[in-house]
């Protein structure tokens, strides 16, 4: 672990090494002036907007939507089927069928949801973006996104088949926490504020009409998210019925990893900032997946009181998308998947973005983890459709 002491609040980072863009984003953290106790950093950390990707962060009186990020609810579900095998002609075909019914990328369905299986929320008493983009979300609701989201079929060290979903809210995520990321820049310029401007760390009071707002909405999106996950686990459960002599679907596993929650941590109640993080109790069962070419882990938590009860959420990225493509060989990037026989989706050197070596280790994160969670189930890729 790195501790780091020089600024207004201590840092706890799981870990070894810490890369410079990172570095710069845990300074200006350890300088705001709201924070409670610590800050913590998961070892799967890497620079993302405002904080590293891998940020724990507890305050009192106020929130900083920039920290919980624009894919609000992101995270993790799966299911372990009772099949213990499956041939790979058959897992192209459940690809395909996949495809046929869920969106990837950019593309939402051509029609609405019903409106009945949207989440449900009382949004009239006030303007809130839940409201303008509802209709627009219904046809994203049970689609993939883009970027690092992900469908995958895995074979696990309990010698059973799983189904694993890495999804969030899409653009309802994204609008809610522009504009309320927006709103707190604004105010904070107003305010002047002692938080640089260039942090990219603005803040609501709890207790502001634009905070308890915030707080509702960014609810709605974690919900949102979750429905995502679980009608997609829907359709994939429909089409293993159709393709394969699958009997049931045990434990349905979720773990969200972009939201702020009102926990109570060292004996006071506190907002809970996990940004790239997951929840890790006690009690938690968790998901943290790695690339497409490395394994993914069933974890239960430790209850690790310092980290706040968090966990890392994946592998991290090592290098951004740009520096993977312009850096990686496309040859060795493929060589990877094919001698692990994983069916994938790798065909141009735009793939190479989330190609498995623009990852960390896998197996590095999860012995920096080792005081942060235990390992249940250890699952390897059998195929992966990407966002």
């Amino acid at each position: 672990m790195i501790y780091y002491s020089e600024g207004k609040n201590l840092v706890k980072i799981w870990g070894n090494e810490v890369e410079d863009t990172s570095m710069e984003q845990i300074k200006n953290l350890s300088n705001l002036p709201f924070v409670f106790k610590h800050i913590s950093i998961m070892p799967d950390n890497h620079a993302g907007f405002g904080c590293p990707i891998g940020t724990v962060l507890a305050t009192k009186d106020v929130i900083i939507p920039s920290i919980a990020g624009s894919d609000l609810g992101c995270g993790c579900c799966a299911v372990k089927t009772s099949l213990t095998e499956i041939d790979n002609e058959t897992l192209k075909k459940i690809m395909g069928e996949i495809r046929k019914v869920i969106p990837v990328g950019f593309n939402k369905h051509k029609e609405k949801c019903e409106s009945k299986i949207m989440p449900g929320y009382d949004f009239r008493d006030f303007k809130s973006i839940v409201a303008k983009e509802f209709e627009n979300a219904r046809k994203s609701l049970g689609s993939l996104g883009s970027g690092n989201h992900f469908l995958s079929i895995e074979k696990g060290s309990d010698g059973h088949i799983w189904i694993m979903i890495h999804s969030g809210s899409r653009n309802l995520g994204k609008k809610v926490a522009d504009h309320y990321n927006n709103i707190a820049k604004e105010l904070n310029a107003k305010w002047h504020s002692s938080v640089p401007k260039e942090y990219d760390l603005a803040f609501l009071p709890i207790d502001s009409d634009e905070g308890q707002a915030y707080l509702r909405e960014m609810q709605y999106c974690v919900d949102f998210a979750l429905a995502n996950r679980k009608l997609m686990m829907n359709e994939i459960r429909a089409i293993f019925y159709k393709n394969t002599n699958v009997k049931e679907f045990i434990d349905f596993i979720d773990i969200k990893h972009n939201y702020i929650s009102q926990e109570n941590h060292f004996v006071e109640n506190v907002f809970v900032h996990r940004k790239g993080a997951t929840l890790a109790r006690e009690d938690t069962i968790g998901i943290i997946p790695g690339s497409c070419g490395s394994s993914s882990y069933i974890v239960q938590g430790l209850g690790n009181k310092d980290s706040y009860c968090s966990s890392p959420h994946g592998a991290g990225r090592v290098m951004s998308r740009k520096k993977a493509i312009e850096n990686l060989s496309f040859e060795d990037e493929l060589n990877i998947l094919n001698d692990q026989g994983i069916i994938h989706e790798l065909r141009h050197k735009d793939d190479l973005q989330e190609a498995t070596g623009s990852y960390k280790n896998i197996n590095e994160v999860m012995e920096n983890s080792k005081d942060l969670v235990k390992i249940l189930v250890k699952l390897n890729p059998l195929c992966v459709i990407k966002g």
